[in-house]
């Protein structure tokens, strides 16, 4: 059973962190919990699912920060939240169309920190680490450790893109980008901003919903005091992890004209079903987040748990347009090894009563 609000949740309950106000970002990833056992106390849940959580952790470790834990409902094992942290032992079952590469990504890592698959745009990996260990997470096998940049990486990763005219957006992803330091990320911008054919610098990111005290000032000026656009695409999956924090976090990036979109992994037993769609739409734009994609699950190996199936979507995404106004309605995507871009898929429309 998927439970669900009508409106996101208004406030984290903070009871979970050791600090008497509001922590900094940092201090929020420092105090990430790692360990399965810990995970399970805090959420009172039962003692007998310690053995898969630690079987999964052994193939992805367990990492969530607890702003994210304290949305979490205690003592249900099926909640949404916890569904898309909590390691467990289907991790470890071999399905077959389940590869540790599925989009192909290292055919396309000639250059360190880029991956180049589509005309137009390209990926910079500014580092590996992440705030939050998804489960379904389809870079959970990526060889970070051949694409970190020194000094002199960095600028031959910046010469790739002076070099390539056609490249007019730069996407920050990684691990996650915003794990990088404001000081860090400003550099980085102004260093795109230089190269005359990049127009955009577009910014994929859990933090801002799993962490919003990453949204900092100096954060939005990294974003906005360059000539470049600048987008963020967050990453949220389910209506009760829009807490009050990340709407308030959202609307100063919109306000100082960050565009900001969500995408969205369409995944069994969290949010596949058309109410939490809707819903999860709906929240989704009182908190100023335009829907961008509702992708289905990359078929990484350790994930099938998560799989819903492609008719199954369509039919989800059908009764989500009869329900939603167009612009609520996020676009079904595949993403798939080789292609020139996303696969955007049709609705399938319920059956009239």
């Amino acid at each position: 059973m998927i439970t669900r609000s009508d409106q996101p949740v208004q406030q984290d309950r903070l009871s979970v962190f050791q600090f008497e106000e509001e922590p900094s970002w940092q201090q929020v990833l420092r105090q990430a919990v790692t360990c399965p056992r810990e995970l399970l106390s805090l959420l009172e849940l039962p003692c007998e699912l310690a053995e898969g959580a630690r079987a999964g952790a052994r193939l992805f470790p367990l990492r969530v920060p607890r702003p994210y834990i304290a949305r979490i409902e205690k003592g249900n094992r099926q909640d949404p939240l916890l569904l898309q942290v909590l390691p467990v032992q289907d991790e470890q079952t071999e399905t077959p169309g389940f590869v540790p590469d599925p989009l192909g990504e290292q055919a396309s890592n000639s250059q360190r920190g880029i991956v180049h698959k589509y005309h137009g745009r390209l990926l910079l990996l500014p580092g590996q680490a992440c705030a939050i260990n998804c489960r379904f997470c389809f870079r959970r096998h990526f060889p970070y450790e051949d694409n970190t940049l020194d000094s002199a990486q960095w600028a031959a990763a910046l010469d790739y893109i002076r070099q390539d005219s056609s490249v007019r957006e730069v996407i920050l992803s990684g691990g996650d980008p915003l794990v990088q330091n404001d000081r860090r990320l400003a550099w980085i911008v102004t260093q795109l901003a230089a190269i005359g054919h990049v127009e955009r610098v577009r910014v994929h990111s859990r933090l801002p919903v799993t962490v919003p005290q990453r949204v900092t000032p100096a954060l939005v000026s990294a974003l906005t005091d360059s000539r470049l656009q600048a987008v963020l695409v967050v990453h949220c999956n389910h209506p009760r992890e829009l807490c009050q924090r990340v709407c308030d976090a959202m609307r100063e990036l919109v306000e100082a004209g960050v565009t900001v979109l969500n995408q969205s992994t369409l995944l069994r037993g969290v949010n596949d079903d058309a109410a939490v769609l809707v819903e999860l739409s709906e929240a989704l734009f009182r908190c100023r987040i335009l829907p961008y994609y509702l992708h289905l699950l990359d078929r990484v190996s350790g994930t099938a748990h998560f799989e819903v199936d492609e008719t199954r979507a369509r039919q989800l995404l059908g009764t989500m347009s009869s329900r939603c106004s167009g612009f609520l309605v996020p676009r079904l995507a595949r993403e798939e090894q080789g292609a020139p871009c996303k696969s955007v898929l049709p609705p399938l429309y319920p059956d009239p009563d």
